[in-house]
């Protein structure tokens, strides 16, 4: 096991390196920071002066030369936005989509797994028929547009919840909710599905024979065995909010990492953009390890 968590560590280091790589020199197709922070009619001096305080005088290949020395220090470089270290500003960022995306896959992991096991003892029964149909509707609904819903109803029409902000719980009904609705639908079907196959099996059929309770049968013989697509499905949904929930973000104006970076890119701060996407990838890939050790956990037969 420690030599397979060596080998996804050192892939995961090589993954990230050509990752910024790519966004390094894709950021600067976004034009010159110079032209956006100074005025029009700026002297040329001045310009020459902001370009060699931000270190934009240099040749790229030298900009991402010393970009790499200073990284290997663990320093991002500073936000030209907002004149303080880049990583500072995503940290505080990505702590808020952090909490937004755990308390939105907590739910959505207890109930999917729940209802979907449920619906899955009693296949074609009136609650798998109702699961599987509102399922099926919340996988498919866009995110863009059940947020614009839920202001129109809940904020605007009722009143109900605010329109935007983090000032008080009620502030995170809306992204919450809105947030739940896809993963939701998505992993109840997988969950259905997978409980179906292991509900079938001989061993289950066996545990029913011989007078195990229902819940016993579910929850224990038949949830355990069939986890681990489960598991894969709720690691990409995961990862997806990790990366930046950026249209719920942008829409309830929540000052998260995914707002964070299109914030970023419209205003040409290379180094935030950056920080975000090393800092993202990195809790992806710490995800992806999580999820291997689960797999190991739930199957025995996979540390071998």
């Amino acid at each position: 096991m420690r030599k397979f968590l060596a080998k996804r560590a050192v892939s995961s280091v090589i993954s990230l390196f050509l990752l910024v790589i790519a966004v390094f020199f894709l950021s600067r197709l976004t034009g010159d920071p110079t032209n956006l922070y100074l005025p029009v009619d700026a002297s040329q001096e001045a310009r020459d002066n902001f370009r060699q305080i931000h270190g934009l005088n240099d040749p790229l290949l030298m900009q991402f030369g010393n970009y790499m020395l200073d990284l290997v220090q663990l320093d991002f470089g500073d936000s030209i936005r907002r004149a303080r270290p880049a990583l500072d500003v995503v940290l505080e960022a990505f702590v808020w989509t952090l909490q937004l995306a755990g308390i939105t896959m907590l739910g959505v992991t207890f109930f999917a797994i729940l209802l979907g096991s449920l619906a899955a003892f009693n296949v074609g029964g009136p609650f798998d028929r109702i699961a599987t149909f509102f399922s099926l509707i919340g996988a498919s609904a866009p995110d863009f547009w059940i947020a614009i819903v839920g202001i129109v109803i809940f904020s605007v029409g009722f009143g109900w919840l605010p329109t935007s902000g983090t000032g008080t719980v009620w502030h995170w009904v809306l992204p919450v909710a809105v947030l739940f609705i896809r993963p939701f639908g998505l992993i109840l079907q997988v969950v259905r599905g997978s409980m179906i196959t292991a509900l079938s099996s001989a061993y289950v059929k066996t545990a029913r024979a011989k007078g195990v309770a229902p819940r016993a049968t579910i929850f224990v013989h038949g949830l355990r065995n069939a986890m681990l697509p489960v598991i894969t499905v709720i690691g990409d949904q995961a990862a997806g909010m990790l990366n930046g929930a950026v249209v719920v973000e942008s829409i309830f104006g929540f000052p998260g990492v995914g707002k964070l970076m299109i914030d970023s890119i419209l205003q040409r701060d290379f180094a935030v953009i950056l920080a975000a996407i090393m800092v993202t990838a990195f809790a992806i890939f710490l995800m992806n390890i999580l999820i291997d050790l689960a797999y190991a956990a739930l199957d025995p037969r996979i540390r071998y």
